[in-house]
């Protein structure tokens, strides 16, 4: 039982960063893009 739920802990800790990891690369995307569109509505 000791086990199953440290391999639980385990993932779950592995899932939680890589959806930090995600979204982080999500929002820097997201400032790019509004970059590009902010020089392109002075232009």
């Amino acid at each position: 039982m000791k086990k199953v739920l440290a391999l639980i802990s385990v993932f779950s800790l592995v899932f939680m960063a890589g959806c930090n990891t995600i979204a982080g690369a999500g929002k820097d995307i997201q400032r790019g893009g509004e970059k590009i569109e902010d020089a392109a509505k002075k232009k």
